[in-house]
């Protein structure tokens, strides 16, 4: 999963979205550094995506892919679950994504301090809303370009373009059946329990 299901996913009071995105730029152990409540979002977005790597319904969307493009197939998926999670927002969700969108930026703009590259990335983030920008297929593909220079190998993930435009409905099966599961091993994490008992 990328940022906006990890966000999505783990919880809506502010120490949560945070840890949600943190989770990507927090590198090893927690050691109370950061708010008791964003380590625990933290955690719950590294157990995500453990979650979802040795999930079989991941495995059926990377064999999508042709063989010698499964090295990178997660990130792929990564980027086109968001979009499926954006254009389908109002079957997951009851507060409208623009709503959503808006609370991620105006509580990253309120932090001093931000960690890591997010640092550097959350300005980009907002000024072209790249939460909301998923609902766009074509978003992806500038995108996934972007990922492609990021590693060093410019056009590599231009191959898996034709693949997703073939696959398409296909994947987007595959995430409606795997999202939910995703939600409910969210609310099963300590820090989501704790915000439906308050």
């Amino acid at each position: 999963m990328n940022y906006l299901a990890h966000l999505h996913l783990g919880g809506s009071r502010p120490e949560q979205l945070l840890g949600s995105l943190y989770g990507d730029f927090v590198k090893g152990p927690l050691k109370g550094e950061y708010h008791e409540d964003i380590e625990k979002a933290i955690d719950l977005h590294r157990r995500l995506d453990g979650f979802t790597d040795r999930h079989p319904l991941l495995k059926t969307a990377r064999n999508r892919f042709s063989p010698e493009l499964m090295r990178y197939s997660g990130i792929v998926l990564d980027m086109f679950f968001d979009h499926c999670l954006a254009r389908h927002w109002q079957d997951y969700s009851s507060t409208p994504l623009p709503h959503f969108t808006q609370k991620v930026y105006h509580l990253l703009l309120d932090q001093p301090q931000l960690p890591g590259r997010l640092e550097q990335m959350a300005p980009y983030m907002i000024a072209d809303d790249w939460l909301g920008s998923y609902r766009d297929f074509t978003v992806i593909r500038r995108s996934l370009a972007g990922i492609s220079r990021r590693l060093g190998q410019p056009g590599l993930l231009d191959y898996f373009w034709p693949q997703l435009v073939k696959e398409y409905d296909f994947l987007t099966q595959d995430f409606h059946a795997l999202y939910p599961e995703l939600q409910e091993f969210a609310h099963n994490h300590p820090s989501v329990q704790q915000e439906a008992r308050t």
